[in-house]
């Protein structure tokens, strides 16, 4: 999996980048399923994370989380993004 970070409105600080890097670990097994992930991150007053996700078998979903925090966006977009690998994995599965 190759992760695209792009910050917009704003400049990613390191500890932002590194909260970024320890929550994608938790799609860690989603790895060989997926082909790329391109995150954009945009701030007005809002952190929103748009992330589209294209898989092996030519699939993409994209998700998206928006917070006040950018913590919170993160890991609201993050459950999302877990969600979709996992649906997406027993697709391929079952065929």
């Amino acid at each position: 999996m190759t992760p695209s970070i792009n910050a917009v409105g704003f400049t990613l600080e390191q500890k932002q980048s590194d909260m970024i890097e320890s929550k994608l670990k938790r799609i860690a097994y989603g790895d060989d399923l997926i082909v790329d992930l391109l995150m954009k991150i945009k701030h007005d007053k809002t952190y929103v994370f748009d992330t589209t996700v294209n898989f092996k078998w030519g699939t993409s979903a994209h998700v998206s989380g928006e917070d006040f925090d950018f913590g919170a966006a993160l890991n609201k977009m993050m459950d999302v993004l877990d969600n979709k690998i996992k649906k997406e994995k027993d697709k391929v599965q079952q065929k």
